[in-house]
C-alpha cells in the first residue's frame, strides 16, 4: 500500500459524468483520489471539496493526458504529495467526430485512434513504475459497448474503444506475474454524461429507442459505471483480469 491512509487512485476526466461518480465512490471507499481534469478547475475543485467535506482524501491535478510531459508531471506531484499511484483509471474522453465513414475524413478518424491511444500509453507507462515496484495494481479503462455493437455515426469512437480494449488485454497478460490486473468497463448509454448530451446527433426519441431497446428499463448513470470500476479497483478483485464488464441493463449481452 502506498504510503498510509489507504490506497492512492488515479482518475483521469474525473470532473463530472462517469469519471466524477468514481472518484466520489473511490474515496468513499478509503481510497486517495487524484482527479485529474484538463479545463474544468472549479468542477474538479468542487469534487474534491464534496471528498473532503465526506471524510475523504482528495486532490485535482491538470493534465492534457494526450502530452507524455504533463501526464509526468501530473503523476510526480502525486508522488511527492501521497508517494505513489495503486489504481489507475483512465476515463478521459477525448474528442471525436460523429459522422457517417463516407462523411469522415482520416485525420478524424485516423487522428482519434492516435490520441486514443497515445493517452492510454501515456498514462499506463506513467503509473507502471510504482505498481511493478510493489507488486500490486489496479488499472481499469473505460471502453464503450459501440467497440463491439456498431451504431450509425460512431465509427471514429467505437473503433479507437476497441483498440483500446485490445490494448487492454495485451496489458492483462503482460503484467499478471507482477501482481496487477487490468480490466475494462464498457458501458452503454449514460445519462448525465457529455455523450448524452449530443441532442443535435441523438434527440429524445432516439434515447426512447435505447431505453425500449433495455431489459433493465433505463439507461445507465454514472453511479452504475463507478460500482463496476470500483470492484476492479479493489482488494477483493483478485482473480480477474483482461475482462470486460458489460454496463448496459441487458442493451447488449457477451
Amino acid at each position: 500500500m502506498t504510503g498510509t491512509g489507504g490506497r492512492v487512485a488515479l482518475v483521469t476526466g474525473a470532473s463530472s459524468g462517469i469519471g466524477a461518480a468514481t472518484a466520489r465512490l473511490l474515496a468513499a471507499r478509503g481510497m486517495r483520489v487524484v482527479v485529474n481534469y484538463l479545463r474544468s478547475g472549479t468542477a474538479a475543485g468542487e469534487i474534491v471539496a464534496g471528498i473532503e467535506a465526506a471524510g475523504g482524501r482528495a486532490l485535482a491535478v491538470q493534465a492534457d493526458v494526450r502530452e507524455e510531459a504533463a501526464v509526468e508531471d501530473m503523476v510526480g506531484q502525486v508522488l511527492a504529495a501521497w508517494g505513489g499511484i495503486d489504481v489507475l483509471v483512465h476515463n478521459a474522453l477525448i474528442p471525436y467526430a460523429v459522422k457517417s465513414f463516407q462523411d469522415m475524413t482520416w485525420e478524424e478518424l485516423g487522428g482519434k485512434l492516435d490520441a486514443e491511444m497515445h493517452a492510454a500509453f501515456a498514462v499506463t507507462k506513467a503509473v507502471l513504475p510504482a505498481m511493478t515496484e510493489q507488486g500490486w495494481g489496479r488499472i481499469i479503462y473505460i471502453g464503450t459497448g459501440l467497440s463491439r455493437r456498431p451504431r450509425d455515426h460512431m465509427i471514429a469512437l467505437g473503433t479507437s474503444k476497441a483498440a483500446l480494449e485490445q490494448f487492454a488485454r495485451y496489458l492483462a497478460q503482460e503484467l499478471g506475474p507482477q501482481g496487477i490486473t487490468v480490466n475494462i468497463v464498457a458501458p452503454g448509454p449514460v445519462e448525465d454524461t457529455r455523450m448524452a448530451h449530443m441532442t443535435d446527433v441523438f434527440d429524445n426519441e432516439h434515447k426512447q429507442r435505447q431505453v425500449a431497446a433495455t431489459p433493465l428499463g433505463r439507461l445507465a448513470h454514472p453511479d452504475d459505471v463507478a460500482q463496476a470500476v470500483a470492484f476492479y479497483a479493489g482488494e477483493d478483485n483478485a482473480f480477474m483480469t483482461g475482462t470486460t464488464a458489460a454496463v448496459n441493463g441487458g442493451m447488449s449481452m457477451y
